[in-house]
């Protein structure tokens, strides 16, 4: 005898329909968004890129200050 076939037409009690998408899919659901919510997405993207470069040069500008006063402690010896 051959191996057995499972049946996978629905028995009493089950549904048809597929299971619902499950969370560990890891995306949400598409929502489409206007036109006016694109722009102010856009917007608030540039203005934390703006706060990060702003970041970021301060940090550089404290950088170059430390090395302009080791340079003059070089030059004065």
């Amino acid at each position: 005898m051959g191996p057995e076939k499972k049946d996978d037409r629905p028995g009493p009690g089950k549904s048809q329909q597929p299971p619902p998408p499950t969370a560990k899919a890891g995306r949400k659901a598409w929502v489409k968004k206007t036109p006016v919510e694109v722009v102010l997405e856009q917007i608030t993207k540039q203005e934390d890129k703006v706060t990060d470069l702003r970041d970021e040069l301060k940090k550089e500008e404290r950088e170059l200050q430390k090395l302009q006063q080791a340079k003059k402690v070089l030059e004065a010896t």
